[in-house]
């Protein structure tokens, strides 16, 4: 009894933290087919504002530029993500691993105001000494791959802490060399973090707004900044749509990763008993 009734506390713990979590996002995806100009007046369902999205040039663009950047900064930052947790898992001790990994993982503590108004007076610095680069969508990459990193880091570092260095040493003795042993040894067994961090970064970029506010320029304005700056004025429904849309774009991508990375598991774990059984014959 004392079992049963334990598990129906958790059980309704962890329900109603779901429900906190997600209720409001679904009640937001529910009002974008609300017909009504008013948010919290449901009068019917309704297409209405996803038309009106597709002629809203100012949410189009910016919901076009924040994918771009999403893209870029995701993919910049897990490669250096990648080279920084090797670097900070491989070699233990070296002059200034410190102070590496303090700068590495210091982003991560570091309010997003701090980073951005820092990032931004470096820039301006930089372009009155060069003339370049002008703010917009490359300053504002430069910010999220900052942020980005740190989070690629931590993901990829615990799963090379995870795995066993006697793999590459193996491979080492049977004659590859290192650019043969990361390619065909340790990137297969890392793909996973790094499919989990590329979704990460994508997602913190995508939604960043303290320091693409700092980072923009003329014509280079992201979706989160033209909601933000909508819903000051007054909410509308048409940024439920734009927020509807994002949601399952990220889901969509989750879901896509989750599948691939459930296969290249199996599959994995499949080549290993199979090597397993072809050595013990």
């Amino acid at each position: 009894m004392k079992r049963s009734h334990g598990w129906m506390v958790s059980a309704l713990w962890l329900g109603s933290m779901f429900i906190f979590l997600y209720l409001p996002i679904a009640t937001l995806m529910l009002l974008s087919f609300n017909s009504s100009p008013m948010v919290t007046n449901w009068s019917g369902w309704s297409l209405r504002w996803y038309q009106a999205l597709a002629k809203d040039a100012e949410i189009i663009s910016g919901f076009k530029l924040s994918l771009e950047i999403a893209f870029m900064t995701a993919c910049s930052s897990v490669v250096l993500g990648t080279l920084a947790a090797l670097v900070l898992t491989r070699f233990k001790r070296f002059k200034g691993r410190t102070l590496f990994a303090g700068m590495v993982s210091s982003p991560l503590v570091m309010p997003e105001v701090i980073i951005g108004l820092s990032l931004l007076l470096m820039l301006v610095s930089v372009q009155r000494a060069f003339g370049f680069p002008e703010r917009g969508l490359l300053t504002i990459w430069f910010g999220h791959t900052l942020l980005g990193m740190a989070y690629a880091t931590v993901v990829v570092q615990s799963r090379l802490q995870e795995m066993s260095p006697q793999l590459e040493e193996a491979a080492q003795d049977l004659g590859c060399r290192p650019w043969q042993v990361f390619f065909l040894v340790t990137l297969p067994l890392i793909s996973q973090a790094i499919a989990a961090a590329w979704l990460l970064t994508f997602t913190l970029s995508l939604d960043d707004v303290v320091i693409s506010a700092f980072l923009s320029g003329p014509g280079s304005t992201t979706m989160p900044i033209v909601i933000f700056s909508r819903a000051r004025l007054g909410l509308s429904p048409s940024v439920n749509t734009v927020a509807t849309l994002t949601v399952a774009v990220v889901s969509v991508c989750v879901v896509a990763a989750s599948v691939w990375m459930s296969r290249a598991q199996r599959k994995r774990a499949q080549e290993m008993s199979a090597a397993y059984q072809a050595g013990a014959s």
